[in-house]
C-alpha cells in the first residue's frame, strides 16, 4: 500500500514560508518521496502501518492551507500513466519489492 500526500500551502508571509519548510521536512524525514511538488508517497506495509502514519500526519498539518491524503494499493499506483515528462529517480529506486519484513 501506498500513502499518498498532495497539498497546498500558503507562502506569501515568512511565518507560513517557515511552516511549509517545517511540513515539507518532517515527510522527508518520515519515509515520503517527493513524486512531483507538492505529492508525497511513502510505502506502507498494511493498515496498521497506514493508520500510524496517517496519525503522525494529522499531527504534522500545518493550519493553514489544504492537505489530503490517499491511500492506493500498489496494483493502483502501478497503474499511474505518466502523460508528460518521466519517472523520478525515487520512483526508479523504490519498488515494493523492496521491502524487508523482519
Amino acid at each position: 500500500m501506498r500513502l499518498m500526500v498532495m497539498f497546498d500551502l500558503p507562502v506569501n508571509k515568512k511565518k507560513l514560508r517557515k511552516e511549509y519548510s517545517k511540513f515539507r521536512k518532517f515527510l522527508l524525514s518520515d519515509g515520503y518521496d517527493m513524486v512531483q511538488y507538492s505529492i508525497y508517497t511513502r510505502i506502507c506495509n498494511g493498515l496498521d502501518s497506514v493508520g500510524k502514519h496517517m496519525t503522525r500526519l494529522e499531527n504534522n498539518v500545518p493550519q493553514k492551507g489544504c492537505v489530503r491524503a490517499m491511500i492506493v494499493t500498489e496494483r493502483q499506483y502501478e497503474s499511474t500513466v505518466i502523460l508528460v515528462g518521466t519517472v523520478s529517480p525515487q520512483e526508479k529506486k523504490i519498488k515494493t519489492d523492496q521491502l524487508t519484513i523482519f
